[in-house]
């Protein structure tokens, strides 16, 4: 690539007859000169300006990987946590099922007992009534004799 120091630096051989002006040659190549440093900065910024925004896009590449694998380990995470709920929920409800059902057997238990003991307390108090009743039979008995033996 020409470089804007080549430009100026170049010098043209003079000729003799119907050769180009000297002057206006060098006011040319002046211009031209102008123009190509310009030319030469600007593309020069340019080329630095696209390092830059490669290495940017480069950056900002590797974050996009870094959210993205974030994003993908968070959810993971979340399915996981959510796993776990979903097994605490069913272990809690099991727990509850059989303290339920211990407590209804506990019930079951208790209620055969307390019929039973009617059954006793019902069973005696048949006996009481029974014996009640034979001994007033025995009373009416005896006072049946004893109004007998009086007349």
């Amino acid at each position: 690539m020409i470089t804007p120091l080549d430009i100026e630096n170049k010098k043209f051989s003079k000729q003799m007859m119907n050769g180009y002006s000297v002057e206006e040659v060098d006011d040319f190549l002046d211009d031209l000169t102008e123009d190509y440093t310009k030319n030469y900065k600007e593309v020069t910024e340019l080329r630095k300006k696209v390092e830059e925004l490669m290495r940017n896009i480069e950056h900002y590449k590797t974050i996009e990987e870094t959210l993205q694998s974030t994003l993908l380990m968070a959810q993971s995470t979340a399915e996981d946590v959510k796993k776990v709920a979903q097994q605490q929920a069913e272990q809690i409800v099991n727990d509850a099922k059989g303290v339920a059902q211990r407590k209804i057997s506990d019930l079951d238990n208790e209620i055969m007992a307390k019929q039973k003991e009617l059954e006793d307390v019902k069973k005696q108090f048949d006996l009481y009534k029974a014996k009640m009743e034979s001994l007033l039979i025995s009373q009416l008995e005896l006072l049946k004799d004893i109004n007998k033996e009086e007349t």
